[in-house]
């Protein structure tokens, strides 16, 4: 498996194509284009590369991450998928963006196409992608974990020496640190962690220096 990872939108998030060279299945983790060039951009490699989208996975429903994500469903024909306590905030969209200075964009409320819940395991070519219930960033909060690539996807749960914030709505730190400990840190020390914003880290890394996790 292949992952293309596109730093987007003024909060630099970290969208991220999951893909085979071999049928071109591909799927598409927390779009969050907002300008016409980052459409372009993502449209434009997915077309180069003969990809085929099959899903559009959220780890979470804040705006940065699921902006476009009822676009990339409609362009793409697929579903939205996330987990059911995100819906509330899938829902909010057009307030997340008037809160945050977007309101002059035409939002309109996200619903949650399927739900995802832990021990879900979604198939991209003959690759399992297993779901992981990481809540405390938000309410609902996913990771996806890949074991034959070695990777996991955290979302804002964690990031390099840092972990998400837990002021918004819905946000519980001590679930967050809970999540962490009890999902990310007992996957294998190599785990590969590529988050929703800034670059990547591993698992061992992250359990013997993230200062907030000692």
């Amino acid at each position: 498996m292949k992952v293309s990872r596109f730093i987007l939108n003024p909060f630099a998030v970290n969208t991220y194509i999951l893909w085979h060279e071999k049928g071109g299945d591909a799927i598409i983790v927390d779009p969050g284009m907002i300008k016409p060039q980052e459409h372009e951009t993502v449209d434009a490699f997915i077309a180069d590369n003969q990809l085929r989208i099959t899903h559009v996975l959220l780890t979470h429903a804040h705006f940065d991450h699921a902006v476009a994500a009822r676009h990339e469903a409609v362009h793409y024909g697929v579903k939205v998928y996330a987990a059911e306590r995100e819906e509330p905030l899938a829902t909010s969209l057009p307030y997340q963006a008037q809160i945050f200075g977007f309101d002059w964009m035409d939002m309109e409320p996200l619903s949650v196409d399927s739900i995802l819940k832990e021990g879900d395991t979604i198939m991209l070519g003959e690759e399992p992608i297993e779901v992981l219930e990481t809540p405390g960033h938000s309410p609902g909060g996913l990771s996806f974990y890949v074991p034959q690539s070695n990777l996991v996807l955290t979302g804002d749960t964690i990031f390099r020496g840092s972990i998400g914030r837990t002021d918004l709505f819905g946000g519980d730190f001590d679930l967050l640190i809970t999540s962490i400990k009890e999902k990310i840190l007992t996957l294998p020390s190599d785990t590969l962690i590529a988050p929703g914003h800034e670059d990547t880290s591993t698992v061992g890394t992250e359990a013997a220096t993230n200062p907030f996790l000692r």
